[in-house]
């Protein structure tokens, strides 16, 4: 059975941290020149792929005994905090047009632009700690999969009037302040528990 409570805490966790990411940009650049639901159903698949993974690799950390899980959970949040914080503001990214608009050549594009972008990316690695500090994987992969298209929804179709209105900074602090409460949270349970 999913939780609502689970999904929309990761919903709003990843979609925070996603948000400043340089696959929002480039989704925005895709977008701009390509047809904006062949964009979307390649980098849709991307994301499903990577929250798969991690919801796996989450999934096998439950099998730890709790205490280290909340430590080891607490820790990765902490440095996703100091990631968040410490990052600096990234250029666009020079994205190679598909000879043709094909449905195929251009989700094609977009699918290949985030799975190599996205691996080993911050927000995978926060899914994956989600999914062991919850140990709910269906609510977890539900949560940051929604997440991740709805950023990549927004970066296709209205990241510039987004980017205008509310600074790209703020976004990351909030997404690192978020963070920070949750890895101090998953620490103190480490250690009271």
């Amino acid at each position: 059975m999913i939780s609502l409570t689970v999904t929309a805490v990761v919903f709003g966790v990843v979609f925070l941290a996603e948000l400043p990411d340089k696959t929002a940009l480039a989704g925005l650049v895709l977008g701009t020149r390509y047809r904006a639901s062949y964009v979307f159903a390649g980098v849709a698949a991307a994301f499903a792929l990577h929250v798969a993974l991690a919801v796996a690799a989450g999934s096998v950390l439950t099998l730890l005994p709790q205490q280290i899980v909340h430590a080891l959970t607490g820790v990765l949040f902490l440095g996703g905090a100091a990631v968040l914080l410490m990052k600096k503001d990234e250029g666009g990214e020079e994205i190679r047009k598909p000879e043709n608009q094909s449905f195929w050549k251009v989700a094609g594009s977009g699918f290949m632009l985030i799975l190599v972008a996205e691996f080993g990316d911050l927000t995978q690695i926060m899914t994956a700690n989600l999914a062991a500090r919850y140990d709910d994987p269906l609510s977890v992969g539900l949560g940051a999969v929604l997440a991740l298209w709805a950023v990549a929804g927004i970066g296709i179709v209205g990241g510039k009037a987004l980017m205008r209105r509310v600074p790209l900074k703020l976004i990351t602090r909030i997404a690192a302040l978020l963070m920070l409460g949750l890895g101090t949270w998953s620490l103190w349970e480490a250690v009271s528990g």
